[in-house]
């Protein structure tokens, strides 16, 4: 009886991760254990780096809060705060393109929160 390899299967799983490897250097997109390995290691980086992306831009966003309003005589703590008290939903991502963008307007916000 032949033994069964299966090859249609195992070639396809291949030839999935050789196509993910495309633009890698050297052996790592030639040599198939270098290329499992480095693609499921990317893999990983790609999944940390989409949660991690949130945090660093979450972060520039309260930079930018914080220097348009203390530009306009407060701080991003006070800010914040005025904000939920006068119930002015806004998340900080607009803020932070209304302080970058519109200074104007976000002055204006200043204001009415200050108040």
């Amino acid at each position: 009886m032949p033994r069964a390899k299966n090859k249609v299967a195992a070639h396809q799983r291949k030839k999935k991760y050789f196509k993910l490897a495309k633009g890698y250097w050297g052996a790592r997109s030639k040599v198939w254990t270098s290329v499992k390995y480095h693609v499921e290691k990317g893999l990983q980086y790609a999944y940390r780096d989409r949660r991690a992306k949130k945090r660093t831009f979450r972060a520039l966003w309260i930079v930018r809060i914080n220097a348009a309003a203390r530009l306009n005589g407060t701080t991003y703590s006070r800010l914040m705060h005025g904000l939920k008290v006068s119930n002015i939903t806004m998340n900080r991502k607009i803020l932070a393109d209304l302080a970058m963008n519109h200074p104007e307007v976000f002055a204006t916000i200043a204001k009415k929160v200050a108040a």
